[in-house]
Order: structure tokens, then C-alpha cells, then sequence
């Protein structure tokens, strides 16, 4: 089984209690709003990383990240983009089993039809009344499962 660690809208703070969250993680996705480059590097130095550019990073660093991308982790498909309302693509007939986005700060899991959607929520400066959180998959062979975690803060 792997465990693919989940977070978003991280706005420069990366958490102590979410990187310990994120730590043995297989693999690690932020889904946009880093807003500094030093979040990706200690979030490299724990687990192979894939990123998407949100909408509040900017300079030359985030021009280098793409606004999405895709990842498999065996038979398990996944986009990730930022901003969900920018999803231009059937992730079904796209093959996608699952979608990972941020943005919006509001953690979810949703299956729509066969295809899993996720959204972390935001890992940073706590929103409005919106919780502090991060998420994981479970993947296991074609099979994957998706939790959220709410740190206290």
C-alpha cells in the first residue's frame, strides 16, 4: 500500500504538525498557494513532490510550476490543479480515477461517479472558521481511499 500525502494553500506556512502529518509519506502533492519557495524544498526532502502553481504564487520560481499535472501511482491516476472551477478536461474520460485540488480551503472528499475528488484544505494561516488540514490516499493496487486531518492550532 502506499500513502500519498495531500496539502494546500500552505501561504508560506508550512506547519509543524502538518509536515509531521506528511512525514513517510511515498509520495507528497501540493495543490497550489505555496507562496514561498522554501515549503517545496523541505516538502522534497521528505518524499518525491508534485506541485501545481496557485493562483497567489507568483515570481520566478512559481512560473516554473505548471497549473497542472498528472501522476500515477500504479493503476491509479490522478490530476491535481489549483482551482477546480479551471478543470478543463472529463477527468472520466481522461482516465482519472482520482482529482486533487486546493483553493477553496474547504477539505473534502467526494466521490462523483467513479472518480474521487480531494481537496486538502489549507495546511497555512487559518481562513475565516475553515480548519487547518491536510489529507492522505491510501492506494492500493487499482483501489484508493482519501482521509482528512484536522490539526489543532
Amino acid at each position: 500500500m502506499l500513502r500519498i500525502g495531500l496539502i494546500s494553500d500552505t501561504h508560506g506556512l508550512l506547519r509543524p504538525q502538518a509536515e509531521a502529518f506528511l512525514r513517510g509519506s511515498d509520495h507528497i502533492v501540493h495543490a497550489g498557494d505555496i507562496c514561498d519557495v522554501l515549503v517545496l524544498d523541505r516538502l522534497a526532502a521528505l518524499a518525491p513532490l508534485t506541485v501545481v502553481r496557485g493562483n497567489n504564487d507568483h515570481g520566478a520560481w512559481a512560473e516554473r510550476l505548471p497549473l497542472s499535472a498528472r501522476v500515477s501511482w500504479g493503476a491509479v491516476h490522478c490530476l491535481v490543479i489549483h482551482d477546480l472551477a479551471q478543470l478543463d478536461v472529463d477527468p472520466l474520460v481522461a482516465g482519472i480515477q482520482v482529482v486533487v485540488s486546493g483553493h477553496s480551503h474547504r477539505p473534502l472528499v467526494q466521490h462523483r461517479g467513479p472518480v474521487l475528488y480531494v481537496n486538502p484544505g489549507s495546511a497555512g494561516p487559518r481562513r475565516f472558521k475553515l480548519p487547518v488540514s491536510a489529507a492522505e490516499l491510501l492506494v492500493h493496487n487499482d483501489t484508493v481511499e482519501a482521509r482528512i486531518t484536522e490539526f489543532a492550532v
